[in-house]
């Protein structure tokens, strides 16, 4: 009796106790390398769906998304690592999956705000990666191994504070704007309103035929602004800068009167004068018709 009880209660040795922490630690190990197989070959649930769905048109679109509503939210270390894992798991292979380790982000992503090395610290590394889980724009997606953390890259409509950004952009868009009257009548002082007019008219000075550029065209009333002529569509030709002042404030056809009279002074009668005041007469109203405006009360 006295023996049993001694063998029942004597200690284990300390070499039986190392090698049964070792045995454990290497089980312990085993398991675990097991587990990322299991995970590697069969991926969550919410990656899996979005491979299926997922369509490589939409790339241009995801992009656009980062850039325009993400990106702003992020650090400079962060978007740069969140660029490094998108890279690696949607672009690469289709799926927001993507296996990671600190010291493997710590180069070749970006370089530091010093500039003096292309490495980050550790510590900046586990910064960004804790500042990109904080903000829901990864997260972990199972155990750490020696290859790294499993993390699951979420695309800017699944992050919370992207999908409200993207939701009022959309509802801007879709709010009709109210028309601005003033705005839309004026191709006199409105930039694209009065290249509207110079593509019209070819940007060829409408008396001297004289081609022109989008430096050297300026405008003139049919109607002079002075004799309640507007600032529309109908009422604005092209014409060079010399014809333009030439004119004044001055109805058309007054003017091409004047420049005549002026002419036959000179030199005497010319057969061609008719005939020249109705060309310009016509090309006015193949204008007016161009424009789709009211009939003008051209003087």
């Amino acid at each position: 009796m006295r023996n049993f009880e001694n063998r029942r209660f004597q200690p284990p040795s300390v070499g039986d106790t190392q090698i049964s922490r070792i045995t454990v630690k290497e089980h312990v190990e085993k398991i675990r390398e097991l587990l990322a197989q299991i995970e590697a070959s069969s991926p969550s649930v919410e990656a899996d769906s979005f491979e299926r769905n997922f369509d490589a048109l939409e790339l241009p679109q995801l992009v656009a998304q980062i850039v325009d509503f993400l990106q702003p939210l992020l650090l400079p270390y962060e978007a740069a690592l969140y660029w490094h894992l998108f890279r690696h798991s949607i672009i690469a292979h289709g799926s927001q999956r993507v296996r990671a380790s600190v010291r493997g982000l710590c180069k070749g992503v970006i370089t530091s705000s010093s500039g003096q090395t292309d490495k980050l610290s550790y510590g900046a590394v586990q910064d960004a990666l804790r500042g990109l889980e904080q903000k829901e724009v990864i997260r972990k997606d199972g155990d750490t191994t020696r290859e790294g953390t499993p993390y699951l890259v979420r695309i800017p409509e699944e992050i919370p504070l992207c999908a409200v950004l993207i939701q009022t952009a959309q509802l801007s868009k879709s709010t009709p704007k109210p028309v601005d009257e003033k705005r839309e009548s004026d191709f006199y002082n409105i930039t694209e309103n009065r290249i509207k007019v110079f593509e019209r008219d070819g940007y060829v000075c409408y008396r001297c035929g004289k081609h022109l550029t989008r430096f050297s065209a300026t405008l003139d009333h049919i109607q002079p602004v002075s004799e309640a002529g507007d600032h529309s569509f109908a009422n604005l030709v092209t014409s060079c800068l010399h014809c333009n002042s030439r004119r004044g404030n001055r109805p058309v056809m007054d003017s091409v009167a004047i420049d005549q009279s002026a002419w036959r002074t000179r030199n005497g009668p010319k057969r061609g004068d008719i005939a020249s005041a109705r060309s310009l007469f016509s090309s006015l109203l193949m204008l007016a018709c161009k424009a789709k405006g009211p009939h003008l009360n051209v003087q």
